[in-house]
């Protein structure tokens, strides 16, 4: 070969070895740049770019949705805190439910003394005791002699909840004809004097049981107390000596309070006080269990809340005192038979307080109550009241 043309090979083979370089350089610059290019479009965005909804944000939505601003909520993702927080809207749906439970009872037209601010209210607060005093449209008359005699008025009756924790209601459902003259006489003296308790309930003597289940459900929900006593409105009270009586028992935790008795179960038609269901009750002549006679009786919180929570499947028997003693003689509950909440009227109630045994309650037992009450409440009053001030002064 000539040395022209080995000069010319060689001039070739350099430009070979340059063009391969050079298409690796390329090759290499392409895939850096590819891969640069590729981590740009395919990196996830940080939180703060994208709107992702969480759990935790979707439980505070709902929260701020109920009117629940104040609650302070720290976000984690752990499994902690996701636990937390079920258990708090857990609990606040059980008040929301309380709330919306008494508002549609207020809606439907039963309302309470107060309105729903002052019902949230006596949820909140812990009381001594609530004595319902049961009455009918037709008791006006009787209602004025108690307001008169025994059951504190006005501010006095403010005070007694505020300071010693005792709530007292005249209780009332409504007539069959819901709106009628009786229910607007009985607004009107709402409007007067604010001591009614008003229930979902229609009145009548044979709704008796009715009643008292519907009693203890409706003040169960408005107020939290120790204690839950029903009386009768032609009876004549102690305040002070009916708190320190119930005391005595607070820290039981399911105490069935009264003048127990165990009379006839009647069976004949026509009596006063016959029993329609006298079968369930043995042989005829048989007496019923022991029960606290109906003048007069008190309950503990875990059995007030117990004919609460069952109300829809407790029996109902023809007399109300019958009803309550059977809808816990089933249970591991104290009975606690007291005969200072039955003492007869004048001479009894005055001979004991003499004595300084004053009683808790007085009535005569032929008439259940105290006979000609209206004309003789203000004597049984004088003569066996305890000291006005006994009240204020005592401690429970």
């Amino acid at each position: 070969m000539s040395v022209k043309n080995r000069a010319m090979g060689g001039g070739d083979f350099a430009k070979n070895v340059m063009s391969r370089n050079l298409a690796l350089l390329l090759c290499l610059g392409s895939f850096c740049a590819g891969m640069v290019f590729t981590n740009r479009m395919w990196t996830v965005p940080e939180g703060k770019d994208i709107a992702r909804t969480s759990k935790l944000e979707d439980a505070q939505k709902i929260l701020k949705y109920e009117k629940f601003p104040n609650l302070n909520i720290v976000q984690r993702n752990n499994n902690d805190s996701m636990r937390a927080l079920d258990k708090t809207i857990s609990k606040l749906e059980k008040k929301l439910t309380a709330a919306r439970a008494a508002h549609e009872s207020i809606v439907r037209g039963f309302p309470t003394s107060g309105n729903l601010k002052k019902i949230e209210t006596n949820v909140k607060r812990k009381y001594f005791m609530v004595i319902g005093i049961n009455t009918a449209f037709s008791s006006r008359k009787r209602r004025d002699s108690v307001r008169a005699t025994w059951m504190p008025q006005g501010d006095k009756r403010k005070k007694l909840e505020e300071e010693k924790g005792i709530v007292m209601r005249f209780v009332i459902g409504h007539s069959s004809t819901s709106g009628g003259i009786l229910d607007k006489a009985i607004e009107a003296e709402e409007t007067l004097h604010g001591d009614f308790l008003r229930l979902d309930h229609v009145e009548g003597y044979l709704e008796l049981s009715a009643k008292t289940k519907s009693y203890f459900s409706t003040a169960v929900a408005l107020w939290d107390a120790e204690f839950y006593v029903k009386v009768d409105d032609d009876i004549h009270v102690n305040l002070a000596m009916l708190g320190t009586t119930l005391a005595r028992h607070r820290m039981k935790p399911r105490v069935y309070i009264g003048c127990m008795k165990s009379g006839p179960v009647l069976a004949r038609k026509g009596v006063r006080y016959h029993e329609p269901e006298y079968w369930k009750f043995g042989e005829v002549g048989n007496r019923y269990f022991r029960h606290a006679t109906g003048q007069l009786y008190a309950l503990s919180k875990d059995l007030a809340t117990y004919i609460s929570t069952n109300k829809p499947i407790l029996h109902k028997y023809a007399n109300e005192d019958v009803s309550l003693g059977a809808w816990l003689i089933g249970l591991d509950v104290e009975h606690v038979d007291d005969r200072r909440l039955c003492c007869g009227t004048p001479p009894d109630c005055e001979w004991k307080a003499q004595a300084g045994n004053i009683c808790v309650a007085s009535f005569d037992w032929k008439c259940s109550g105290i006979c000609k009450s209206v004309e003789r409440i203000m004597d049984v009053h004088q003569r066996c009241g305890e000291d006005e001030n006994a009240l204020w002064s005592a401690s429970f």
